[in-house]
């Protein structure tokens, strides 16, 4: 029992890039050690992304399989997570791509949509899994956008790279993916004290 304890504690201060360095010396508890650390965040990432659990899941495995293949290509330059994050990112990207969801390139009619407008949100309050679950609701490509840059945290640049669409579509389907979202909030009813 006391020895099971010992291999735990030692597991959780064990940081990342020891373990990578300990899969590439082939210790497959290092594995295991890597998926359970990481395998929660990287399923509510692709989860935000495809929107529906076995897809993430599909998402989050085949995931795994490319980051453990290309462990060897880890350099060191971001933290383990962030890189393997960035898998996930990408393979739910392809995964929307296979699914043929497209964003329409719309630099041509940029120019009539109108910045910011301001949402009238007065009144209204929502618990974080409350726009959670209206952010489901959200077309793909929207949905897409807004998860990227609001719960990832990635800049609308590269957004743009990674979805491989202007930096204008990017801000366009931002801004039209929060007034829909506003609109599912409200028609939705959820107003929360």
């Amino acid at each position: 029992m006391k020895q099971t304890e010992s291999l735990n504690t030692t597991a959780a201060t064990l940081s990342a890039e020891t373990l990578v360095q300990q899969c590439l010396k082939g210790d497959t508890q290092a594995y295991r050690l890597l998926y359970n650390r990481y395998s929660a965040a990287m399923y509510n990432t692709a989860l935000r992304i495809v929107n529906r659990t076995d897809d993430a899941e599909d998402v989050l495995q085949e995931s795994f399989i490319d980051a453990f293949a290309q462990l060897a290509r880890f350099e060191g330059r971001s933290t383990f997570g962030a890189w393997l994050k960035q898998i996930v990112v990408n393979k739910s990207i392809s995964y929307l791509r296979k699914k043929r969801v497209f964003m329409a390139d719309i630099d041509d009619h940029a120019h009539s949509i109108a910045d910011e407008q301001p949402i009238d949100d007065s009144g209204f309050y929502y618990s974080v899994d409350t726009i959670k679950q209206a952010v489901q609701q959200l077309p793909d490509g929207y949905r897409t956008v807004l998860s990227l840059y609001l719960f990832e945290e990635y800049k609308q640049e590269e957004i743009a790279q990674m979805l491989n669409i202007s930096h204008g579509t990017v801000r366009t389907q931002y801004m039209r993916a929060k007034n829909k979202l506003v609109n599912v909030l409200k028609e939705g009813a959820y107003h929360e004290q």
